[in-house]
């Protein structure tokens, strides 16, 4: 004979409607968000590793001064055990003073991806890089200006090489809207190069190293760099194991699953207890049927399976749909958090075992278990008790007295405060949570826009050059320095810092430096925590030689992690010839000196490039994010202030019978309920502010470059009013829930 318990669950999810309702929608969302972004984590991270093979991505690539004869390029080839390929490249202005970085169609290596349209087959015409074209709104069979000429773009490509837009690997920051990448047909590309081209060539081992990021490939790379430097001149090498352009993005993918993971089960706690805590109070509303079923034959597990029945099936429903929506409207809306920064080849959806098991066997374990816990908790009683209808495993303690000069409300209120103390805890920790993501959201946008103010405002000089080779300028306003890239010791994750040489009495750098000064950057300070007198170490990413310096001082200089010396004291630590220098610091533009010879060109568009690119790619995510914070306190303010209702609900009917109006009864419950939230909204703000900031630099730690926490007074006021709009829309709702109280409640179940 079927168990007869089981029409019961129906009728349980068909009586709760409005409360699995909004769980369920609740769910959804969240599974569905979680579930796209690890799908297209996956599935962007296995397209991206595929592409070095299926579209031959080059070991490596270096540029020369002029074009060496066959004899010496067969030598380089044998003597090295590698092949080299042909992949010169001119760059062009464009659109909004952009540079695109155009080569002829590429078929042997780093071969091109056709995400759109076709390729260029007549004169006239190009293709371009997605990103660029979305950063510049072009559009496929549209016009672009390109030297000064209109060209048509018959097609929307992505180059494996370039899946982040790094015009220079030494460049701070990738930038897809004043650099691009596009392919031309070999008459226009003909025509670009006689105005600049650039002798690179890319090439590819004949037995490469098993890790092309390893130690291996490392020691080649340096070991092909000696002999090359003996036969030609060399004015760039760039291994692919260094090559920002093509790693950055493959490192990027990825990075953000444990931030999503936190997020996803701190949620997913917090719902536990809300279902915990609603759950409880229908035990308390059927501890009669419960007693009798006990007394019945019943057992306490058949009890605790029933109960779980209605929470689980309904999860189970949210985490069907939820995956559905993550691998088809929620993956793409995911993948373009990433595709909005990086310009990957044409990718398909990857079936995630992971991804399953992080959005739905996880979460459903953890809800099943929190619930299980208060089960076994709540019906560890005796039939007797049930149907008593005493439910306190403890001898109930005799209320405390409140003082009778305080109003009869007043102390009304007070009174549903304290019986309710678990459910107010449950939502001061919904509000904690939801107001960090709330404030995380807020001060995004205002934090990068002070890095970029803070930053063109703290610039040593409006052009910085560095150059592959010491060349002379006869621009006055120049003023050679040094620059060298070392990295951080003594952490696991290690991020580059760079090392300054100024002169003496110099006109950009505003600080003394000489006789063994070093001054660090505020940015640095700041990150690691250092003041003057620490002393830090820094090493040789090549030769893991280490350096040593002491901070004399803090230096404002907000966009860079830097050391900054006297530059005859850079040349002595570095070895270097006296009077060596790297670049130079100017106040305009220097043109005399050979473009092929400048590694990089850093001005206020280069500085502020961090900020531009993040609020860029970002912007969707903290939409999302923002979403969540508002559904948080949405739902933990409704599921327990509604369980608070029923709890009360005999002594609703009551005060409807002897008179009380509605408005008076909203006074003691719901009132009461707005009082406990708007305080828990502004307690959360300092304790939100304290975590918040140590969250932010937990998270920067994993991340190279530093944007400091300084969270503005306005997304302070904004997330209380986020907060609190949220609510009072939830306390309208609330009010139905008392107006349907009905006046006969007050004789049901009288003890």
């Amino acid at each position: 004979m079927k168990n007869p318990m089981r029409k019961r669950i129906w009728r349980e999810i068909k009586g709760e409607t409005g409360k699995y309702l909004v769980i369920f929608i609740f769910m959804v969302a969240l599974i569905a968000v979680a579930s796209g972004f690890f799908v297209a984590d996956v599935s962007l991270k296995d397209a991206y590793d595929n592409s070095f093979e299926k579209y031959n991505i080059e070991d490596g690539n270096f540029e020369l001064a002029q074009i060496p004869d066959d004899k010496t390029i067969k030598t380089i080839e044998s003597e090295n055990k590698l092949t080299l390929y042909n992949n010169f490249y001119s760059m062009q202005d464009s659109v909004g003073g952009s540079h695109i970085r155009f080569f002829a169609d590429r078929k042997d290596v780093n071969k091109v991806c056709v995400l759109e349209g076709k390729l260029p087959a007549n004169s006239g015409e190009v293709a371009l890089d997605r990103l660029y074209m979305k950063s510049n709104e072009l559009e496929l069979d549209g016009d672009v200006e390109i030297a000064g000429k209109q060209f048509k773009i018959v097609g929307i490509v992505a180059l494996p090489d370039y899946s982040a837009m790094y015009e220079n690997n030494t460049d701070f920051m990738f930038d897809t809207e004043k650099f691009g990448v596009g392919i031309a047909v070999q008459e226009d590309y003909d025509e670009f190069c006689k105005t600049n081209i650039h002798y690179s060539y890319s090439w590819k081992y004949d037995n490469a190293p098993a890790d092309r990021l390893g130690k291996e490939a490392i020691d080649r790379a340096t070991e092909l760099s000696k002999a090359l430097s003996q036969k030609v001149q060399l004015l760039d090498f760039i291994p692919g194991c260094m090559n920002n352009a093509i790693n950055f993005a493959g490192n990027d993918v990825g990075h953000d699953k444990i931030m999503m993971m936190v997020m996803l089960y701190m949620l997913i706690v917090i719902i536990a207890f809300v279902f915990a805590v609603t759950t409880g109070n229908t035990i308390v509303k059927e501890a009669n049927v419960i007693g009798t079923l006990r007394a019945s034959g019943y057992t306490k597990g058949e009890l605790i399976r029933h109960y779980m029945a209605a929470p689980i099936i309904v999860l189970i429903v949210a985490c069907i749909v939820g995956n559905i929506l993550g691998y088809t409207v929620f993956k793409e809306f995911m993948a373009d958090a990433y595709l909005g920064s990086y310009s990957f080849v044409s990718y398909t959806t990857v079936w995630s075992p992971e991804a399953f098991i992080y959005t739905t066997i996880i979460p459903l374990a953890l809800l099943s278990f929190i619930n299980l816990i208060m089960l076994a908790r709540k019906l560890s009683l005796s039939p007797l008790k049930f149907l008593r209808r005493d439910l306190k495993k403890k001898q109930r303690k005799k209320a405390f007295k409140l003082n009778t000069k305080i109003g009869i409300l007043k102390r009304f209120r007070l009174r549903v405060i304290f019986q309710n103390i678990p459910g107010y805890i449950t939502i001061f920790a919904g509000i904690f949570f939801s107001s960090v993501i709330l404030l995380f959201c807020l001060l995004f946008n205002p934090l990068l826009d002070q890095l970029s103010e803070d930053t063109v405002n703290n610039m040593i000089a409006q052009h910085q050059y560095v150059l592959k080779a010491p060349v002379p300028t006869q621009n006055e306003k120049a003023e050679k320095y040094a620059v060298a890239e070392l990295e951080t010791t003594g952490r696991d994750f290690t991020e580059e810092i760079a090392v300054y040489g100024f002169v003496p009495s110099s006109k950009y750098f505003h600080e003394k430096l000489g006789d063994g000064k070093a001054v660090i950057s505020n940015a640095y300070a700041d990150k690691y925590g250092l003041e003057e007198g620490d002393k830090i170490t820094l090493k040789d990413k090549y030769t893991e030689k280490e350096y040593e310096f002491k901070v004399d001082g803090v230096y404002t200089y907000p966009s860079t992690l830097a050391v900054f010396t006297g530059i005859d004291d850079f040349n002595e630590m570095f070895e270097l010839e006296e009077g060596s220098f790297t670049g130079y610091l100017c106040s305009e533009e220097i043109d005399d000196i050979d473009k092929r010879i400048i590694a990089a060109h850093v001005t206020k568009d280069d500085l502020t490039k961090t900020s531009r690119q993040l609020k860029r790619s970002m912007g969707n995510m903290m939409t999302v994010f923002l979403a969540v914070g508002v559904a948080v306190i949405v739902l933990v303010v409704y599921m327990l202030a509604k369980v608070i209702i029923e709890k009360n609900s005999q002594s609703i009917s009551m005060a409807k019978i002897l008179g009380y109006n509605k408005r008076e009864i909203g006074g003691i419950y719901i009132h009461t309920t707005t009082i406990v939230t708007l305080v828990s909204i502004v307690a959360c703000i300092p304790i939100t502010s304290f975590a918040l900031d140590k969250i932010w630099r937990l998270m920067m730690m994993q991340y190279s470059g530093w944007i400091a926490p300084d969270i503005p007074f306005s997304a302070y006021l904004t997330t209380i009013a986020i907060a609190s709009v949220s609510y009072l829309v939830t306390a309208f709702c609330l009010k139905f829930r008392i107006n349907k109280v009905p006046l006969d409640e007050a004789l049901k179940n009288v003890e």
